[in-house]
C-alpha cells in the first residue's frame, strides 16, 4: 500500500492537503495515532500518523514546525490531520510539512480515526495482494480468515498454525535471515534451523540479518503455489515486525547517545522507551563487523546481529547504534548468560556474512541503571571488543595483565615495547646471546636465579651476568617489583604477541 491509496479508500473522504506524486508513492508500513507535540520516539518508520491537532495552538508560531520535524526524524510516510478540533488543517502545518517533505492528508470531522486505522490495516493485510497469482492459490475463505487473524493482532505462530490446518499442507517454519526461529507448526527438522533458502516473506532490506523466510519441513511440488500464497499473506506480519524492530533500534540508539555523554536526554526516560527495567542491573554489549571498506558495512548490521542473538534469551534488551556509528546493547540478564548466548549464536550470524567480514562482540559487566555505571560498562565492553582473543570477548576475561594489554591499540603497545626493550633487541641482533629470552625466562620464574639457569641450561653466574647487562641497557633494576612489572608488560606488548590490527568501525 502506498500513501496515495489513502485518498481512494471508499467512504472515508480523505483529501490531499499537500504532497507531490513521488511522496504519495511512499510505502505504508502501519498507522499510529498521537497528539503529542514531539511524538518521534513512539513512531515507526514508514507509518502514517493520525493526529487530532489537539497539540496545535494558533499562538504558537513554531509548534507546527516542531511537530513536522519530529515526524521527519522518525521517518514517517505521511501525516493525516483531523479537522474535527479546528475545522480545517492549519496553514502553518501545511507549510511545515512542505518544508520537511511530508505528505499531508486531511481527515474530515465525520470520519473516525478507528475507521481509518481499520481500513488501512485491512488493505495492508490482504486486500492489496488478494489479486496476485500466488495469493490467489489460497481459497478466499482461508485468505479472509488469515487477514482477520492478522488484523486482530495474532502472532506468526497462530497465523501459521491456522493456515497449515486449513490448507492441509505439510508443517513449516518461519525463520529470520539470521536463522532465528520466529514460528513453527512443529519442531523444525535440522535443515530448517538455518536462515538460508525458503521463500522470502515481507521486506528484505539488504541486511544479511533482516527479513523472514518460510521453510516447509517437507518439500511438495504440488503445494508450491500454496506456499507462495502463504508467504504473500504472511508478509504483513513480517512488515510489522520489521517496523517494530526498526523502532526498537532507534530507541536503543537514543539510549546509547544518552550514555555517550552528549549532555542531552534523560536516562530513565530512555530506558523506559526501550522497555528496560529501571532498577535491575543491565549488561553492556558492543559489536562490530570488520573486514569491509569504510562505509561498506552499515553499523546497523551489527546492531541487527546483536538483536538476532539476544532475542532468544527472552529477557528485555535494547540493541541499536549511536550517532558515532557504534553498535551496542543493554540486556537485563546475567553477564555470563549473555556471553554464552552470544558465543552460541555467533557462528550462524557469521555464516551470513560474505567475503572476509567478521562479526566481533564484546560483553561488559552488569551495572546498575545509572548513567555513570552504565557508561563505564559500555567503555569496558568496547575495550574488550578491541582486545578479545576470540570473536566474542567478555569483561570477565580482564583478569590478567595480558588480557588488559590486548585492548590497547597495537600502535601504542608496539611503541611501549620498543621504548623499553629496543636496546635489548639491538644487542640480540649483534650477539649470539638472547637477552630478551633471558629476561622472559627470568620473569617467568619469578626472579629465581637457580630456576632460570636450570631452564636455560646455563650456569647461575651466567644468569647474574646477563641480568646485570639487561639492567644496564634498560636502566631498570630487576630487584624492584615496579621495574619487573614494566619489563613484563613490555614483553607482553611484543608485536608478534598482539592480535592482528582490526578494521575501524563501519560508519
Amino acid at each position: 500500500m502506498i500513501v496515495g491509496d489513502l485518498l481512494h479508500l471508499a467512504d472515508l473522504d480523505i483529501r490531499l492537503a499537500w504532497g507531490t506524486p513521488d511522496l504519495l508513492a511512499r510505502q505504508v508500513a502501519g498507522v499510529s495515532s498521537t497528539d503529542l507535540q514531539d511524538p518521534a520516539r513512539y513512531l515507526q518508520p514508514g507509518e502514517v500518523v493520525l493526529t487530532g491537532l489537539v497539540w496545535w495552538q494558533p499562538a504558537d508560531a513554531s509548534g507546527a514546525l516542531r511537530f513536522a520535524t519530529a515526524l521527519r526524524s522518525a521517518g514517517v510516510a505521511a501525516l493525516l490531520a483531523g479537522e474535527g478540533t479546528h475545522g480545517s488543517v492549519p496553514e502553518s502545518l501545511v507549510e511545515a510539512c512542505r518544508t520537511h517533505g511530508i505528505p499531508l492528508l486531511a481527515v474530515p470531522a465525520g470520519t473516525s480515526f478507528r475507521a481509518v486505522t481499520d481500513r488501512v490495516y485491512l488493505r495492508l493485510w490482504g486486500d492489496l495482494r488478494a489479486g496476485s497469482q500466488d495469493a490467489a492459490a489460497i481459497p478466499d475463505t482461508v485468505r479472509r480468515e488469515l487477514a482477520e487473524l492478522t488484523h486482530a493482532g495474532a502472532g506468526a505462530g497462530e497465523v501459521l498454525t491456522h493456515a497449515v490446518g486449513r490448507l492441509g499442507v505439510p508443517d513449516c517454519s518461519v525463520l529470520t535471515a539470521g536463522g532465528r526461529l520466529v514460528a513453527a507448526t512443529s519442531a523444525p527438522t535440522p535443515p530448517t534451523e538455518r536462515g538460508d533458502g525458503g521463500l522470502a516473506v515481507g521486506p528484505q532490506d539488504g541486511s544479511p540479518f533482516d527479513g523472514w523466510r518460510l521453510r516447509p519441513h517437507v518439500r511438495d511440488a504440488g503445494a508450491e503455489p500454496l506456499w507462495q500464497g502463504l508467504a504473500e499473506l504472511l508478509a504483513p506480519l513480517a512488515t510489522r515486525a520489521h517496523a517494530e524492530a526498526a523502532v526498537h533500534r532507534l530507541a536503543a540508539g537514543r539510549l546509547l547517545d544518552v550514555l555517550g555523554g552528549d549532555g542531552s536526554g534523560d536516562l530513565a526516560e530512555a530506558l523506559a522507551a526501550c522497555g528496560l527495567p529501571g532498577l535491575a542491573p543491565l549488561v553492556a554489549v558492543t559489536a562490530r563487523i570488520d573486514g569491509g571498506r569504510a562505509g561498506e558495512v552499515p553499523a546497523g548490521w551489527a546492531a541487527q546481529a546483536l538483536a538476532e542473538a539476544l532475542e532468544p534469551l527472552g529477557e528485555p534488551y535494547a540493541a541499536g547504534a549511536d550517532r558515532a556509528g557504534r553498535a551496542g546493547a543493554l540486556v537485563a540478564a546475567p553477564a555470563e548468560r549473555v556471553a554464552e548466548r552470544l558465543r552460541r549464536a555467533r557462528p550462524a550470524l557469521q555464516a551470513r556474512l560474505t567475503g572476509r567480514r567478521a562479526l566481533r562482540v564484546g560483553v561488559g559487566p552488569a551495572a546498575p541503571p545509572a548513567t555513570a555505571p552504565l557508561r563505564a560498562a559500555l567503555v569496558q565492553a568496547r575495550y574488550v571488543l578491541e582486545g578479545a582473543a576470540g570473536p566474542v570477548g567478555s569483561a570477565a576475561e580482564l583478569d590478567s595483565l595480558a588480557g588488559l594489554l590486548r585492548g590497547i591499540p597495537p600502535e601504542v603497545t608496539a611503541a611501549f615495547h620498543a621504548r623499553l626493550l629496543a636496546p635489548l633487541a639491538a644487542h640480540d641482533r649483534e650477539n649470539g646471546v638472547s637477552l630478551l629470552g633471558t629476561l622472559a625466562v627470568f620473569l617467568d620464574h619469578d626472579g629465581s636465579w637457580a630456576r632460570t639457569a636450570e631452564s636455560l641450561h646455563i650456569h647461575v653466574n651466567t644468569v647474574h651476568y646477563r641480568i646485570r647487562r639487561i639492567e644496564e641497557l634498560t636502566g631498570r633494576n630487576l630487584a624492584r617489583l615496579r621495574d619487573r612489572l614494566d619489563l613484563r608488560a613490555a614483553l607482553l606488548c611484543a608485536p608478534e604477541r598482539q592480535p592482528a590490527p582490526v578494521a575501524a568501525p563501519a560508519r
